[in-house]
C-alpha cells in the first residue's frame, strides 16, 4: 500500500470510526471503564459501616484510634491494542480482509479512548511482538496507531499469541486495558492468556470470515496453501466440506471453553458485517451488568 492510500485510509477511518464512536458507544465505554482505578488521597477517623480493610494500622496507632484510607478514582486509563497480523489475518472472501477488520476495531476502540482522554498504546505482533507503540494521548498519536496497524509490513507469517502476551504482560507494569485482536487459530496460550487476564483487562476479539465456518459444497477439487506455514494440498469440496465444517465447529467451541475458564468474554467480528455492532453490543451489555 502507498503512502497516500495509507494516508487515505486514515482519513476515512477518522471520518467514519470517529463519527460512529460518537454517535453510538462513546458513554457505554465510558460506564464500562469508569473508575478502574483508585488513588490514595486522605485519612479520616473510622465510622460505623466503613471496610475494616480501608483500615490504615500506621496511623491509627499512632493517633490511639481506628482510621480509615480515603481513595479517588482515577479517572485517566491506559488501552493497548494488541493486533496479530499473522499471515492467517491477510484472508477475506466477503469483500474485505480480516485485516481490515481488525483495523476498524483498533480504530474504533482507539477514538472511543481519545473521546475520553485516555492513553493508548500498541502492540503488532505475529509470532512474536513485532512493534510497540508506547501509550500516549492526543488525536495525532491515535492517528500514527491507525497508520502503523495499516502500513505495517510483519516479518514472521505465523501466530504465537503466547509468546506475544506473556512479552506484553512483562512490560506493562500497571494495569491496563488490554484490547487482543485475533483470528485466534493457534494453540498453547491458555496460561498466557489467563495471566495476562489476571494483570489487565483483558479483552478478547475474535476477526472471522464466513468461508472459514462453511465451505460450497461443490463437485470441484481445489489446491490449497497455509498462509502462515506454506504447506500445499488439495481440497475436494464436495466429499471435505461438511468434515471441515464439523472441525471447524468443535474448534471455535474450545476457544470459546478457553475464554470461559480465563474469566473472559470475547467480541466476535466478520468480515461480511459491520465491525461497529458487536462491539457497541458488548459494551452496552457489560454497561448493564455493572450498574446492576
Amino acid at each position: 500500500m502507498l503512502p497516500q492510500e495509507i494516508l487515505a485510509q486514515v482519513r476515512r477511518l477518522e471520518i467514519v470510526t470517529g463519527r460512529l464512536v460518537s454517535e453510538s458507544f462513546s458513554g457505554d465505554y465510558l460506564s464500562v471503564f469508569k473508575g478502574r482505578g483508585m488513588e490514595f488521597a486522605s485519612v479520616r477517623e473510622y465510622a460505623e459501616g466503613d471496610d475494616p480493610r480501608d483500615i490504615d494500622r500506621n496511623v491509627s496507632a499512632r493517633a490511639g484510634k481506628p482510621f480509615v484510607r480515603q481513595y479517588i478514582e482515577e479517572r485517566e486509563l491506559t488501552v493497548v491494542i494488541a493486533v496479530d497480523l499473522s499471515a492467517s489475518l491477510s484472508f477475506g472472501s466477503a469483500g474485505r480482509l480480516k485485516r481490515e477488520s481488525a483495523t476498524e476495531v483498533g480504530a474504533a476502540l482507539a477514538f472511543a479512548a481519545l473521546q475520553n482522554n485516555d492513553k493508548v498504546g500498541l502492540a503488532v505482533f505475529t509470532d512474536s511482538v513485532e512493534r510497540w507503540v508506547p501509550p500516549r494521548k492526543g488525536r495525532r498519536h491515535v492517528l500514527a496507531v491507525i497508520r502503523e496497524i495499516l502500513a505495517f509490513e510483519p516479518k514472521g507469517t505465523k501466530t504465537g499469541i503466547g509468546p506475544s502476551l506473556e512479552r506484553l504482560t512483562r512490560m506493562l507494569k500497571r494495569r491496563c486495558i488490554v484490547i487482543l485482536i485475533s483470528d485466534f487459530r493457534d494453540a498453547g496460550y491458555e496460561r498466557a492468556l489467563k495471566l495476562c487476564a489476571l494483570k489487565h483487562d483483558l479483552i478478547a476479539v475474535v476477526v472471522e470470515d464466513p468461508r472459514e465456518s462453511a465451505l460450497p459444497s461443490l463437485p470441484a477439487v481445489v489446491a490449497v496453501k497455509d498462509p502462515e506455514t506454506g504447506e500445499e494440498g488439495v481440497f475436494d469440496l464436495r466429499r471435505d466440506a461438511a468434515e471441515f465444517a464439523r472441525e471447524e465447529s468443535a474448534r471455535r467451541g474450545n476457544l470459546e471453553k478457553t475464554f470461559r475458564s480465563s474469566g473472559l468474554e470475547a467480541i466476535t467480528v466478520t468480515t461480511d458485517k459491520p465491525s461497529i455492532d458487536p462491539i457497541l453490543a458488548f459494551f452496552r451489555k457489560r454497561a448493564k451488568r455493572r450498574s446492576r
